[in-house]
């Protein structure tokens, strides 16, 4: 995938040596769940689980610049929320940060970042994203960086035991990123 640099972090591949990064915050229970993921029970499961980010190439380490540190993972995953629109050459973004990293605007400059690759370097028409309908924190998000709300949708998560779940979406045309630019 593509990689990008912003004003605080580098949006970059994944490399097996960031597993300890990702575990530390893989494993707190505020962050897989909200993402539809149990926590992680290891350094080597989460070492996996780059193992796979790396082979499906739609995932991006969030690197703190100041820190050198990944703090977070970005992707843009082949998904089609709304089939009536599966003509279009499309993507969902999905987020996680590390809980001591909250609230100091890092996804949304990580979002807008994948905003560029997407419609700039892919060529992607639309871009999803979506939320559970609890997280409200990733609805401010969404709504932050300019997604529009299409509507509700009922959810079972596999990797959760089949949790039952409302996910929002929101989806951003490549027209009205472009508007948005000015």
């Amino acid at each position: 995938m593509y990689e990008i640099e912003t004003e605080r972090l580098y949006l970059r591949n994944w490399t097996p040596s960031d597993s300890e990064d990702l575990y530390e915050y893989g494993k707190s229970p505020l962050v897989g769940p909200s993402a539809g993921w149990p926590p992680h029970k290891s350094v080597q499961e989460s070492r996996e689980i780059i193992d796979v980010f790396i082979r499906n190439d739609d995932v991006l380490a969030v690197e703190l610049k100041s820190e050198g540190k990944v703090i977070g993972g970005v992707g843009l995953h082949h998904r089609t929320p709304d089939q009536m629109r599966r003509h279009l050459n499309q993507r969902e973004i999905g987020y996680v940060l590390n809980p001591g990293y909250w609230g100091n605007g890092y996804i949304p400059e990580a979002v807008y970042g994948l905003l560029d690759i997407g419609f700039h370097r892919m060529n992607l028409d639309l871009i999803w994203c979506g939320h559970f309908e609890e997280n409200l924190k990733s609805k401010r998000v969404n709504e932050k960086c300019g997604f529009n709300f299409q509507f509700k949708k009922n959810t079972s998560l596999r990797l959760m035991n089949n949790r039952k779940v409302v996910t929002w979406y929101y989806s951003l045309t490549k027209e009205e990123y472009q508007d948005r630019l000015g």
